[in-house]
């Protein structure tokens, strides 16, 4: 009962926040600018199911019947609009005006997320159009908002699930949720805001923390150079400034800012700079202002094991997959993104692998502040990887992903796709090859697990495993034999054999291994066992009316035998101690999951985020180290 009643605190808190205004935090923390107005809050809208909006002039309108609130997703309780149904696509309405002291100044419309191709309008006028359901975008509004009055903004948001050509992660693709998919998020989903630059102003940075040779390595992109410009990078401690560089103004040059003096960041010691990027011209003139941080550290691969700051490090990572009971993909507020680290650390782990979801920067800003480890993962289920248009669409807004997030030292791994279980031979070794490519030329300073599960190719960095044997010693005999040294895999964790051989169909059909041949891991590279555990305890769900024992039609999870707390525990303790035994040939584990997530409870907190188990004696399991 105590926990039900927190969580309607918590909506009452909630909805008392958002009589004002949601989410009032500035959302990208490593680049922020002191002129910006948060658009988030009270819109209105139209769903357009049967995609009739446009023969509606529905992008001319000044406003709709229907209020939302945004930044959340209208199958969302905290939208007010909850409808739970698929949405193909819905129609937002808002009036834009800029400050007045904004005369002179580049604008710049801001929208952290739309789920999944987005079109602008302002005044009934083309702005723009966005593909993408996970990254950010922006356009420049200047020409409609320079006048200082009220103009009308209109965003459609347009989603098609179901044609499997975008990236849906654990989104439902029928109407309800079931098993360990759930319900949708469709349109806007994260805030949106103006903000107030310059013609010169940086449009993106890339940082290189180089503790190996003591310098940071700043890459800039602006809007357009002048040559009489500088840019001055201030590196500052404690509001001094403990390195600095002044450059000319020019294009995709890095920028070398020696750093002799400095700490690295760990989970051990979560430390930060600040950083201040300045745009002056001739005149000494301050044309753009951005504040930011950075955290010195390096993480690479030698051998079987990922280093961070060069010492071999064990990652203790759980399942994290970003729902909430209220906001869906959203999270209610930047506390709850806060405490969501907060509690994982609570129970003994080091990091978190973000599953089949791009979270919001925020949560990479907190994962940076409390010294957290972070896997980035796209929402790849749902789609056709075979598809070479499902192809286009993913690798662009990847791309997009990781330049947003690069820089947070917090991400410490890329992970493109989670378990590909039937692709073809042909497009889909090219697709995978072409991320593990792509992803190393945007960021060469992580380690890539192309493929989480699944089938992979020869292209990747870190070779991974998903197991839910329930028994620790079974477990462990699934992954390693010490008296042969062998690994073992899925029968599916295949390599595509050659696509034009007569001998092999270019489908691959796993039940009969028809176009693939069995894996073989050297032990060449770091073996990570990246999912395993998903232990549902019958004693421990808020379900009622579930025989014990028995397999559930109205909640999921796995080991659905373990039928008491205790017993709980002692699996878990299992198949833990089993993975830590291995140490030298597994260097690190994810277990599922943190929370429960609708109608799955396999969760270590309810899907309120209230405790489940003994949070000291989950802390006892989980922070134990390696055997040496």
């Amino acid at each position: 009962m105590q926990r039900f009643l927190v969580f309607a605190v918590m909506l009452i808190t909630a909805a008392t926040t958002f009589a004002t205004q949601p989410r009032t935090e500035y959302p990208r923390p490593q680049f922020e600018r002191s002129e910006w107005v948060n658009l988030n809050g009270e819109w209105s809208y139209e769903l357009d199911l049967a995609n009739t909006g446009f023969e509606r002039k529905l992008f001319e309108r000044n406003g709709f019947d229907g209020k939302i609130i945004v930044p959340f997703c209208p199958e969302s309780k905290l939208s007010g609009v909850e409808h739970k149904d698929i949405i193909t696509g819905i129609w937002y309405h808002r009036t834009i005006q800029a400050p007045a002291t904004w005369s002179d100044k580049k604008i710049m419309l801001h929208f952290g997320a739309v789920y999944y191709e987005a079109e602008v309008y302002v005044d009934g006028d083309f702005v723009g159009r966005h593909f993408g359901g996970s990254s950010p975008f922006a356009l420049d509004v200047t020409k409609y908002l320079a006048d200082g009055k009220a103009h009308n903004l209109i965003v459609h948001a347009n989603s098609d699930l179901r044609s499997r050509t975008q990236g849906s992660g654990k989104q439902s693709l029928k109407s309800y949720s079931y098993g360990c998919v759930y319900t949708r998020t469709t349109g806007i989903w994260q805030t949106v805001w103006l903000e107030a630059t310059n013609n010169y102003s940086l449009d993106y940075v890339q940082v290189i923390t180089d503790i190996d040779n003591h310098q940071v390595i700043v890459t800039p992109r602006y809007y357009a150079t002048a040559a009489a410009n500088t840019l001055t990078i201030n590196i500052i401690d404690n509001n001094k400034v403990v390195a600095k560089r002044i450059a000319k103004q020019v294009e995709g040059m890095p920028i070398v800012i020696p750093f002799k003096k400095y700490q690295t960041w760990s989970p051990e010691n979560p430390k930060l700079y600040d950083v201040e990027y300045i745009i002056s011209d001739k005149e000494g003139k301050v044309l753009d202002r951005i504040t930011s941080y950075i955290g010195m550290r390096k993480v690479h691969i030698e051998g079987n094991k990922v280093y961070l700051n060069n010492q071999p490090y064990y990652q203790r990572l759980v399942l994290d997959q970003g729902y909430y009971p209220d906001g869906i993909w959203t999270a209610p507020s930047d506390e709850a993104l806060k405490r969501d680290i907060e509690i994982s650390m609570a129970i003994g782990f080091n990091g978190a692998r973000l599953h089949q979801k791009v979270f919001e920067e925020r949560f990479l800003y907190w994962a940076d502040k409390l010294g957290y480890l972070v896997w980035g993962e796209y929402s790849s289920w749902g789609a056709d990887i075979g598809s070479p248009i499902t192809a286009r669409n993913f690798i662009s807004e990847w791309c997009d992903i990781i330049v947003r997030d690069r820089n947070h030292p917090s991400i410490v791994t890329w992970t493109p796709l989670n378990e590909a279980w039937n692709p073809d031979t042909v497009q889909y070794p090219r697709f995978v090859e072409d991320l593990y490519d792509v992803t190393h030329m945007v960021d060469p300073t992580r380690p890539v697990n192309t493929v989480s599960g699944g089938i992979i190719t020869n292209e990747y960095d870190i070779c991974t495993m998903h197991n839910y044997e329930q028994d620790g010693e079974k477990l462990k005999a699934k992954i390693y034999n010490p008296e042969t040294g062998a690994f073992y895999h899925y029968p599916a964790r295949r390599i595509p054999k050659p696509s034009h051989s007569s001998e092999f169909p270019t489908t691959g059909d796993i039940s009969t291994k028809a176009g693939f041949k069995q894996a073989v891991y050297d032990g060449t590279r770091p073996y990570i066992f990246d999912e395993f555990g998903g232990i549902k305890c019958l004693e421990a769900t808020p379900t009622k009316d579930l025989e014990r024992g028995k397999a559930q039609t109205t909640s999921w999870g796995y080991g659905v035998s373990t039928l008491t707390k205790e017993e709980f525990y002692k699996r878990l303790e299992g198949q833990v101690n089993a993975l830590l035994s291995i140490s030298e040939q597994v260097w690190g584990y994810c277990y599922t999951q943190l929370t429960d997530v609708e109608q799955e409870e396999n969760g270590l907190y309810f899907y309120n985020r209230t405790p489940k188990y003994d949070t000291a004696r989950l802390k006892a399991i989980f922070g134990k180290e390696p055997t040496k």
